[in-house]
């Protein structure tokens, strides 16, 4: 995956199979501890993942 999409594929991914797994959080959080910032668009990703899961249209899947 491109760096600049990374992000913004794996909110994607969570937002189409409506649940963010461990795998897909510790991705991202990944990315994010690698890249050191995060752009607007990848903020307003998160962030859309975020009220999506406050509205629970999305599931959070707990880690085993």
């Amino acid at each position: 995956m491109e760096a600049n999409n990374v992000i913004r594929k794996l909110v994607s991914k969570a937002l189409y199979f409506r649940r963010l797994t461990p795998e897909i959080e510790n991705q991202i959080n990944s990315e994010l501890t690698r890249l050191g910032h995060i752009s607007d668009v990848d903020y307003e990703a998160l962030e859309l993942l975020m009220e999506e899961m406050d509205a629970g249209r999305i599931q959070l899947i707990p880690s085993l």
